[in-house]
């Protein structure tokens, strides 16, 4: 067979079998540009996942699951080696992953064909990331097309967008044929029924309720009215939430007394149902709860199938059904809801011309329409052709390779059971003779609430569960924190000087900085607050661990008073330390190096940070010093344990522990992000490199196959165990470098922006006032 030849054109979007309007949608416009391209158009698709449960076939090529960074990298090599022409972005921020969809961004700054974006939302009072990620889009899209005129005004107004690059292609509409509803009636059972329809994916903000309370009046005046609810609930609502919304929705109609008006049809429908609904449908409703919806597939649909409608004045609706199109209502209004729906369904006349001017109106958006003016757009010749790959931004910065291992937890689960994590294995099985700790458990809190908000997994809120459980049953009364538990849950006496405490505080304080959900916020609070006034009494490696708890703690309430004072003492210990044991020779808090001490100079950086600039001076020498220890010849060489680094002493350099690589990975995040160095992020990937091989034996200390982590690191080569504090050391540090990339390419924009807005007021200060260009000119410098 001979290859198809044309327009190759890959589609980014989620898509069928997955429920989804964008996925429909998506279908829909292939479709019909493949009908009206004869034969010109090749489409690849590049699906979106939220699970690995769906099974794709043609045209999907690709998958990327949402919440995996890595994949949008690949995705974007994929799409270069295939060639394309161009790339379609079916864009809503929920159906990409990152803070706001930013990881779409990695994907788009790598590819070499131009892209073509369509707007599903856009957002009238976006938050700083979400206005970022749209800019950051916009920036990357050589066209966007959004489907009504706000979507034009919003862009230009709000996001700054030049009008030139923006059009106006409305949603598609099925070419449904304008009919009598009492022809379709049959195939359901709904003769001599007046039929009023809802549709769509069902969630919270559909406004069901209200159509619920307006039904009593509507069957007084017409008893055979009969409301169908079409649709299954959203999956991202039945994920969180079950069918709580549905089973209130049922309750209401029983309290109502509405049971033999109502129907739910809780299913996704094909689209020759729906269709055949949609024609047996006298009335349709849409009483949404919120004006910020900018498109609505199911009112485009019905407004195509000659429908009369009542919706609530949301964004989409306004402009659908202006002009005598539609009715609407205003929002939470069942009772005019109700008279509008009565005053139709008795005035005939009112009722055809709202049907005429609808099915009128959607002829010029019928999908076959639609599908021709999308392909006019991606088979026209002025199509930038880019010849070459773009590196990311970062790349390009900071010659910095982009690529980590994903974020497994495949090891970590190994070692968990209902009670907490087992601190030790043998090589990758469980030592369950050695029982719990802590110190562990505090560690692997941390972890899941870093992994949670990166990849919002249930799995990984189970596991979060289980180690913050472990950690509030290890406090008492007092606040104490008690550590070592054997396998039959008994906590052992007498143990020896720890850094549970310090490091539980640093665990708790990362939680209340960024939770899984609110509701946990008062929980960790709790248990932070009762333990936190044993600060003074830590040594100082437990201490610095506190000052970051605390650090975390100010980012949620940034007001409490006794957190900083806290803070601020243990700082000024830190300090202390530093002045009583440093020389010109050893910029150091003590007179030996050993166990993670990144952490010292760290917590002096989010002293800085939080509190006052006069803690940055000793933490950036201190930082320099360790580094100046640790970095040689290209790669990190950490302190070996078996001996530490006694000043003026050798330094021993056996066995070298993950957990130092994942402190200075750590602290280098944080010095980079306070200061901007991008030398600092440099020597964080190498840093994370030692895990990888970039070490003195030059072999990996992760193991790529099981993805747990070896122990350390010894004179013949790995320590062949895999426990819990090397396998953690290595999450944090790998979930840490995912966080300062997105840091980075942050600040680099913002550089970036800044840079563009200064160039752009030269040329207009050139334009104005060419006599004293020169002078304004190093004014504005």
């Amino acid at each position: 067979m001979a290859q198809n030849k044309g327009k190759k054109i890959a589609f980014i979007s989620t898509f069928n079998p997955r429920k989804c309007g964008i996925a429909t949608f998506t279908s829909d416009l292939i479709n019909n540009i493949s009908a009206c391209a004869k034969g010109q158009f090749q489409p690849i698709v590049v699906a979106m996942q939220a699970d690995n449960t769906l099974h794709y076939s043609e045209p999907v090529k690709f998958e990327i699951r949402q919440e995996v960074k890595n994949d949008y990298i690949c995705a974007a090599d994929y799409i270069n080696f295939s060639h394309v022409d161009a790339v379609s972005v079916q864009h809503e921020f929920g159906l990409f992953g990152g803070q706001a969809g930013s990881y779409l961004d990695l994907l788009l700054s790598r590819l070499n064909a131009p892209v073509i974006t369509t707007l599903h939302t856009v957002l009238d009072d976006p938050s700083p990331d979400y206005y970022q990620s749209m800019t950051d889009l916009c920036s990357s899209s050589y066209q966007v097309i959004t489907m009504n005129q706000r979507g034009i005004n919003m862009l230009r107004d709000i996001y700054d967008m030049p009008e030139k690059k923006i059009k106006l292609i409305p949603h598609g509409i099925p070419d449904l044929p304008f009919v009598d509803s009492n022809y379709y009636k049959h195939k359901f059972g709904m003769e001599h029924k007046k039929t009023i329809l809802t549709f769509g994916l069902l969630s919270r903000n559909k406004g069901i309720e209200l159509m619920l309370q307006a039904m009593p009046e509507i069957i007084k005046a017409e008893p055979s009215a009969l409301y169908v609810i079409l649709g299954m609930t959203h999956p991202l609502v039945l994920k969180h939430e079950g069918e709580s919304y549905r089973f209130s929705l049922q309750r209401m109609v029983k309290e109502l007394g509405i049971t033999k008006n109502v129907i739910f049809h809780n299913r996704f429908v094909k689209e020759e149902e729906l269709y055949n609904f949609l024609c047996a449908t006298d009335i349709y409703v849409t009483p949404y709860l919120s004006r910020e919806q900018l498109t609505s597939g199911t009112l485009s649909f019905a407004v195509g199938a000659g429908k009369a409608v009542i919706s609530t004045p949301y964004w989409a609706a306004e402009e659908l059904l202006a002009e005598g199109r539609g009715i609407i209502v205003p929002f939470k209004d069942h009772k005019r809801m109700a008279e509008e729906i009565i005053r139709i369904l008795n005035d005939e006349k009112t009722f055809y011309s709202l049907r005429r001017r609808a099915y009128d109106y959607g002829r010029s958006r019928t999908w076959p329409q639609i599908g021709k003016k999308y392909w006019e757009i991606y088979n026209a010749k002025s199509l930038p052709v880019l010849s070459s790959s773009k590196p990311d931004t970062l790349t390009a910065e900071y010659n910095l390779d982009m690529n980590v291992p994903e974020p497994s937890l495949a090891h970590l689960k190994k070692l968990t059971d209902d009670t907490g994590m087992l601190q030790h294995a043998r090589l990758t099985i469980p030592n369950r003779q050695l029982g719990y700790t802590t110190d562990d458990n505090a560690r692997a809190l941390m972890v899941m609430n870093k992994y949670y908000n990166q990849n919002p997994d249930p799995e990984a809120l189970r596991l979060f569960d289980i180690y913050l459980s472990f950690v509030m049953y290890a406090q008492d009364d007092n606040g104490n924190i008690k550590n070592e538990m054997s396998y039959d849950r008994k906590w052992i006496p007498n143990e020896p000087p720890n850094d549970a405490l310090g490091r539980t505080l640093m665990a708790l304080g990362s939680v209340m900085a960024n939770p899984p959900s609110p509701s946990y916020l008062s929980l960790v609070k709790e248990c932070f607050d009762k333990s936190v006034e044993h600060i003074p009494s830590l040594h100082p490696r437990s201490m610095a661990y506190a000052v970051l708890g605390m650090s975390d703690y100010l980012k949620q309430f940034p007001g409490a008073s006794d957190i900083k004072r806290y803070m601020a003492a243990a700082a000024d210990e830190l300090v202390t330390q530093y002045e009583q044991n440093r020389f010109p020779d050893w910029q150091w808090f003590e007179d030996i190096l050993t166990y993670d001490n990144a952490i010292l100079p760290h917590a002096l950086l989010m002293a800085s940070k939080s509190l006052d600039d006069k803690y940055l001076q000793v933490a950036i020498k201190t930082c320099k010093f360790l580094i100046d220890q640790t970095y040689n010849a290209g790669h990190f060489s950490f302190i070996g344990c078996n001996g530490w680094y006694e000043r003026d002493r050798t330094r021993a350099k056996w066995d070298q522990q993950p957990v130092e690589a994942a402190g200075t990975v750590m602290m280098l995040h944080d010095a980079y992000e306070i200061t901007k160095d991008k030398e600092y992020l440099k020597l964080q990937r190498k840093a994370f490199d030692w895990f990888l091989g970039a070490n003195d034996l030059h072999i990996p200390v992760y193991n790529f196959r099981s993805r747990g982590c070896h122990d350390g690191l010894t004179p013949t080569g790995v320590n062949q165990n895999e426990g819990a504090e090397s396998t953690l050391s290595f999450l944090l540090a790998l979930l840490t470098v995912i966080e300062s990339y997105s840091v980075a390419q942050k600040i680099l924009k913002t550089n970036l922006r800044k840079k563009n807005e200064l160039t752009e007021m030269l040329r207009i200060n050139e334009i104005k006032t060419p006599e004293s260009h020169t002078q304004k000119t190093q004014e504005l410098k």
